[in-house]
């Protein structure tokens, strides 16, 4: 099983390829990024700190539908 250390190198790969000028990314790029993103995604979501991001998220949003109410 991966760890979160993992997950946090990925984090500072995310980190610096965002940090990059917009105009300076091909579509190959992005795609290859926004893939990184996906594996960061998966690898954090079944630890103690995705789930307080999900809970935290979740509460955003249901607050912000009972608003629009």
């Amino acid at each position: 099983m991966l760890t979160i250390n993992v997950a946090v190198l990925l984090a500072v790969i995310i980190v610096v390829r965002l940090r990059r000028r917009t105009e300076a990314r091909s579509r190959n790029d992005e795609k290859l990024t926004v893939l990184i993103v996906l594996v960061f995604g998966i690898l954090v979501a079944p630890t103690s700190f995705g789930q307080g991001v999900l809970d935290v998220v979740g509460q955003l949003a249901s607050g912000i539908t009972d608003a629009s109410r």
